[in-house]
């Protein structure tokens, strides 16, 4: 008994490895995704089980936890201290540093004056809330007070946003990158130095039961090409509900050629908050390799299931590449089937042409 347990356990560990290589938009699957540090440790416990098997089932198990832990870390492994920085770290300088905040607040989350509290004392430049219904953006009115530019779309259906900023902004609206009730929020915005630069707020649905990735995947993909289709910077952010490891947020980065600032740094996992053994880094921060990042941090714990995210950073191209690692350039081949793709995708949605 004890023997067929353990063998169970090792291929269930490394069909859980593995199967997300396999490129689906099956929910189950993709879900496999996210929670790679805790599959990690399952392997790694499952291992010292395998010296109770005899030949060759104590190989086979063992070769099987082996290599998947393996895969595992390697795939961890980028989002460790252990490899250098994707971006470095500028001095800051308050005068030109812009902060952002990003927050899923949890709809049903009764505690507003917490959040209230930490917009009071981080004071954000760009603010961006997630799953705000009417209750969350009357209660978000006192702090309101203080931006210039506010963008509210209540919703009861756990994809409202709230977005507001204190910088000059000569666009800022919802939009629908999908054919679902989902609106993400795109802004250009003007800090006081007259940097121009793009923002994109970001919240596709997760991948639970019944909700295959296909809308979301497409949703970050579509995102992705703003980078190329700007002069401007640009940054992004939001709970993309995908983990920073994932093929979706990887083709993202690869696509925009965006720069991740946990790279090199820590997982930062922002969910579970109310769970520490089930936290993933699934919000997630973007941006273009012309902008220098000062600090990024997770904020306090808000009663929310997501712990805030905040950052400094500064929109100065020099220091950005001084500080920078250039991403590598997509092949001419892959990009074209990329831009089809998401071409296709542009036409579905009833786009006639780029607008973002």
């Amino acid at each position: 008994m004890l023997k067929l347990a353990v063998v169970a356990l090792a291929l269930l560990l490394a069909t859980a490895t593995f199967l997300p290589i396999w490129p689906t938009t099956t929910w189950w699957v993709r879900a496999l995704d996210i929670p790679r540090v805790q599959i990690a440790a399952a392997i790694a416990l499952a291992l010292p089980l395998c010296f109770f098997l005899s030949s060759p089932w104590r190989a086979v198990a063992f070769s099987a936890l082996t290599v998947s832990l393996i895969y595992q870390c390697w795939k961890i492994l980028p989002y460790t201290p252990l490899v250098t920085p994707e971006m470095a770290l500028a001095r800051p300088d308050e005068a030109r540093d812009i902060r952002f905040l990003a927050a899923n607040v949890l709809q049903e989350n009764d505690r507003h004056e917490a959040v209230r509290e930490l917009l009071r004392r981080e004071r954000p430049d760009v603010l961006f809330l997630m799953e705000t219904d009417a209750t969350w953006v009357e209660a978000m009115e006192p702090v309101l007070a203080d931006y210039e530019t506010v963008v509210r779309v209540p919703k009861d259906n756990y994809y409202g946003l709230l977005f507001a900023t204190t910088l000059q902004a000569h666009r800022a609206e919802a939009v629908w990158l999908t054919r679902d009730d989902t609106p993400a929020l795109f802004a250009e915005l003007e800090t006081p130095g007259g940097e121009r630069f793009r923002f994109v707020g970001l919240h596709p649905r997760p991948p639970v039961p019944g909700e295959d990735t296909d809308a979301r995947d497409a949703q970050i993909l579509y995102a992705s090409r703003f980078a190329r289709r700007s002069e401007l910077p640009v940054v992004v952010l939001g709970d993309f509900n995908v983990a920073a490891w994932s093929q979706a947020a990887l083709l993202f980065k690869r696509v925009g050629r965006y720069l991740d600032p946990r790279v090199g740094r820590g997982l930062y996992s922002s969910f579970d908050a109310t769970h520490p053994i089930l936290r993933a880094p699934i919000d997630q921060l973007h941006m273009t390799p012309d902008v220098a990042i000062v600090s990024f941090r997770r904020g306090e714990e808000i009663g929310s299931d997501h712990f805030p995210l905040i950052s400094d950073l500064r929109f100065d191209a020099e220091l950005a590449q001084r500080l920078n690692r250039q991403p590598e350039a997509i092949p001419e081949a892959e990009l074209a089937r990329i831009e089809e793709r998401v071409d296709l995708y542009r036409e579905e949605l009833g786009h006639a042409e780029d607008r973002f």
